[in-house]
């Protein structure tokens, strides 16, 4: 995975705060930021401005994801109050379960501003004076044969009724979303088109998505309002939303599949195994990073970086198949995403120099590995 980020970190550090922001970050993601994860006493909240999520995703929490909601928990256990590891792994498992509540959630925003639509072009229509325009309505957009197709979906229809996932209290917000979009060139360009057709029905969801995904839109102060975590999932996971339209196949009907949780169950187990290691060999962690960074005060490095450099080794030590460069190179995106301006670089080094003394003492064994990428 890469891309620019912008990102905000605001971290209580004993009686100082912490608080760094990229210099090209414009105040709409600053007031965007602000409205992110709380835990405890700090706060994190991540941004993609851009990310090149690459190659064929066919199931939905993949490891990338799984780092990040080991990282921004583990965070939550070692800053916070509560350090019952009981109740942080089922916090972890929650975070996780909601991401994939996500992906449900936006492609259900499809089905439900269809609905809103078609509702707002029968009342108008059926109103005690309507004008010539309201009694033959532009049908096109309600009549889109790729929400039909999803509207009818068995897996999307049970997910929904099994987690309980509404837009119900939304309303205002796909009326915004509904005016926004008939205002735009490519939806008028659309409803234009002389012949209909699923291919064109489907891409003009993906143009609608995209648009209402812009930083400046209405949808994120309701995804907000149903769960705080959704904030920093939204980049990934609408990823797979667009992955999902692009396997869409309207002979398939009712019938077609949605991206499963899980490739496998080994990556739930590979989520809390990263988690546990993390914990339970955290002072063992400590002494060994304390060790390669004896020209810094420890206390003068950001928490973040520390626990960063702790899941990445744990990983290392506990996932033969997993190749170290791979290990190496997801924590330096992470230290990019979630610390300081400088913590990649950091955090780099240091790695670099554990990683030769694992090697050095066989304490990494890795069933195929390649040399290190640090650039």
């Amino acid at each position: 995975m890469s891309g620019a980020f912008s990102f905000l970190v605001f971290e209580t550090v004993k009686d100082s705060t912490l608080f760094s922001f990229t210099p090209n970050a414009s105040a709409t993601s600053f007031q965007q930021s602000a409205s992110a994860l709380c835990f405890h006493y700090s706060l994190i909240f991540c941004t993609f401005v851009t990310s090149n999520l690459s190659g064929s995703f066919y199931f939905m929490i993949n490891r990338i994801l799984l780092r990040i909601k080991v990282v921004q928990v583990l965070y939550a256990f070692f800053r916070g109050d509560n350090h019952d590891k009981v109740i942080a792994e089922k916090e972890l498992c929650h975070s996780i379960q909601k991401a994939y509540d996500l992906y449900f959630y936006l492609l259900q925003l499809i089905v439900e501003l269809t609905r809103y639509s078609e509702q707002r072009i029968d009342a108008a229509r059926n109103k005690y004076l309507p004008t010539e325009e309201e009694k033959n309505p532009q049908t096109r957009f309600i009549d889109n044969l790729f929400a039909k197709q999803l509207a009818e979906n068995k897996q999307l229809a049970d997910y929904l009724k099994k987690r309980k996932l509404s837009w119900i209290n939304h309303e205002s917000t796909l009326k915004q979303m509904e005016q926004e979009i008939y205002k735009c060139d490519f939806f008028i360009e659309y409803l234009a088109e002389p012949v209909q057709s699923y291919e064109s029905d489907k891409t003009i969801w993906k143009k609608i998505l995209k648009f209402e995904l812009r930083d400046e839109s209405p949808i994120f102060s309701a995804l907000e309002e149903e769960n705080a975590y959704w904030m920093s999932d939204i980049d990934i996971i609408s990823s797979f939303v667009f992955k999902t339209l692009k396997l869409f196949k309207q002979s398939n009907g009712a019938d077609q599949k949605l991206l499963p949780m899980y490739k496998d169950p080994s990556d739930k187990d590979f989520a809390l195994k990263l988690f546990h290691t993390t914990i339970d060999r955290n002072e063992e962690f400590s002494k060994l990073i304390d060790t390669h960074t004896k020209n810094w005060d420890m206390d003068r490095i950001a928490f973040m970086d520390v626990l960063i450099m702790k899941i990445a080794i744990a990983e290392l030590l506990s996932f033969p198949a997993i190749p170290t460069n791979v290990t190496f190179n997801e924590y330096i995106e992470l230290a990019k995403m979630f610390s300081t301006p400088r913590s990649s670089v950091f955090i780099n080094g240091v790695l670099d120099k554990i990683v030769m003394e694992l090697k050095a003492n066989n304490q990494i064994e890795k069933l195929v590995d390649f040399s290190i990428n640090t650039k």
